[in-house]
C-alpha cells in the first residue's frame, strides 16, 4: 500500500474528503494544525504555480489515479 500527501484549498476540503470516502479507500486521515494546514495549502499554491510556469515537474493525474 501506498501513502501521499495532498494539499487541498480550504474551500475544497469538504468535498474532496466526501470524494475520497466514497472512493473506499482503506484509511482517510486528517492532520495538522489550522496554521500547518494554511502552510500547506499555500506551499501547494506555488508549487501548482512553478508547474504551470513550466519551472517545475508535476505529476500527472493518471500517474497519480494508477497508483490507486
Amino acid at each position: 500500500m501506498k501513502k501521499i500527501t495532498i494539499k487541498i484549498p480550504n474551500h475544497k476540503y469538504a468535498f474532496f474528503m466526501e470524494l475520497i470516502q466514497n472512493l473506499g479507500l482503506e484509511k482517510v486521515k486528517s492532520e495538522g494544525t489550522r496554521e500547518e494546514v494554511i502552510k500547506g495549502i499555500k506551499q501547494g499554491f506555488k508549487e501548482m504555480n512553478l508547474n504551470q510556469e513550466g519551472e517545475s515537474n508535476g505529476n500527472e493525474l493518471k500517474d497519480f489515479l494508477d497508483d490507486l
